[in-house]
């Protein structure tokens, strides 16, 4: 579960000074280039396919988010041709099949439930052609990362996250407060996110009809080891 702050256009904007272009957009970016058709699932501001359309990709590329304020910014860059569509996997009519369905920024750590994860991950399945890749990253549980969650100051505003409900062997629900000079008040969202074991994780992908090809621990591609890797990161196949 995610309280949507980035509906709102204003920290909508601030999200790209909070998440700089990085080493996990050069990996998607690689396989986006690798791709014909690309649907990005949780796309934000849409860098990544407006990068990409940018470097002169030519086929079709669609971004998909809940948030309005995130696809308000996504549509002002007027990056030409690509697709943006509000809502998520489960409520969006988006049609495929796709090369690419890509989800960055830990996205995959919004579905909480096992239901949810499932129909998720089926309607992945779906738009996927015959040989179509499913690429994400989740964070590994094992290194305990909301531990090292605190405030930091972006363009003046501070970001400040607060864990409310520490790790339950599930999820991990937090709170972020937006807060600058000039402003009437402050701006308050509150998230839970699936921390996920590979085992566990695999059984998902499994039960959609997805096999992992290639899996890292970070994105300079280090191998993934259980106890050390910040990321499992995972690019899977139609099985």
């Amino acid at each position: 579960m995610v309280d949507h702050a980035f509906a709102d256009t204003r920290l909508a904007r601030l999200y790209d000074a909070m998440n700089p272009w990085a080493p996990c957009d050069d990996f998607y970016l690689g396989l986006v280039r690798g791709a014909g058709s690309v649907l990005d699932v949780g796309c934000g501001t849409g860098a990544l396919l407006i990068r990409a359309r940018e470097e002169g990709h030519p086929g079709r590329l669609v971004g998909l988010d809940p948030a309005a304020g995130m696809l308000a910014v996504a549509r002002e860059r007027a990056a030409s041709g690509v697709e943006w569509v509000a809502g998520t996997l489960a409520s969006a009519r988006v049609t495929g099949p796709f090369d690419l369905v890509l989800m960055n920024g830990h996205a995959f750590q919004v579905w909480v439930d096992d239901d949810e994860i499932r129909r998720s991950l089926a309607a992945v399945r779906e738009l996927l052609g015959a040989g179509g890749r499913f690429a994400f990253e989740t964070r590994n549980p094992a290194v305990r990362a909301w531990e090292s969650w605190g405030a930091s100051e972006v363009a003046g505003v501070r970001v400040a996250h607060e864990v409310v409900g520490d790790f339950d062997g599930r999820t991990v629900t937090f709170t972020t407060t937006f807060e600058a000079p000039g402003w009437a008040a402050p701006e308050l969202s509150r998230s839970t996110l699936r921390f996920l074991a590979p085992g566990e994780l695999d059984g998902f992908l499994g039960e959609a009809g997805l096999v992992v090809e290639s899996r890292f621990g970070d994105f300079a591609g280090a191998p993934f080891d259980a106890a050390t890797s910040p990321e499992i990161v995972s690019v899977c196949r139609v099985r």
